[in-house]
């Protein structure tokens, strides 16, 4: 499969760093091509500008500032989101990717706005490997914003036709480096079986 990898991290020697070259490998030595899109390495704008804003709705014209990442969506059979999780939500620039990469004409039409459809169905995979500070039962209680984003949003965007699955490290304020260790082997193991 040709997978897109979408990673946002800003720190190199971060444990997120770590889980990004694990996945890379890992699908790699799968026999997976893997386009890995380093939003930070790559120096992505999350920014909605006034004037994309305002041309939004404009199909094709809209996917102009972003036409090389609109082809790489859309060359893509699966992705792999690897990201932490701050203030209980995506960090900005992997929230400004989906609010100026996630448009019509892209991953939905919205040509019939009371029946609209989805876009990404050449996506038969979602997976997301994401760390989150608190434990499972705080990131339960504010309503788990980056699972269900994965989970349900994603999938929704592919006509709920994707397999998705969510790999998550919780507390990691408090983890421990064999807990850490266990995370990561947990990962490589799913993205070394990855179809």
């Amino acid at each position: 499969m040709h997978v897109l990898v979408v990673y946002c991290h800003p720190v190199e020697t971060s444990f997120a760093a770590a889980l990004h070259e694990e996945v890379l490998r890992n699908l790699t030595a799968a026999g997976h091509t893997v386009d890995d899109c380093d939003l930070y390495a790559e120096g992505f704008n999350p920014v909605l500008s006034r004037e994309e804003r305002l041309g939004y709705h404009d199909v094709p014209s809209n996917q102009l500032a972003l036409a090389p990442y609109v082809e790489r969506l859309r060359r893509a059979e699966a992705i792999v989101f690897c990201f932490p999780t701050w203030c209980f939500g995506l960090p900005a620039m992997l929230k400004g990717f989906f609010d100026r990469l996630f448009m019509p004409g892209v991953a939905f039409d919205i040509s019939d706005p009371a029946n609209v459809k989805p876009m990404l169905t050449h996506i038969r995979r979602i997976s997301a490997v994401v760390t989150y500070g608190r434990p499972r039962w705080v990131a339960w209680y504010m309503g788990d914003p980056p699972r269900k984003i994965i989970t349900r949003y994603m999938r929704r965007l592919t006509g709920n036709a994707a397999k998705a699955d969510f790999h998550a490290c919780y507390h990691m304020n408090v983890a421990t480096p064999p807990r850490l260790s266990a995370f990561k082997r947990r990962v490589g193991e799913a993205m070394a079986r990855f179809a």
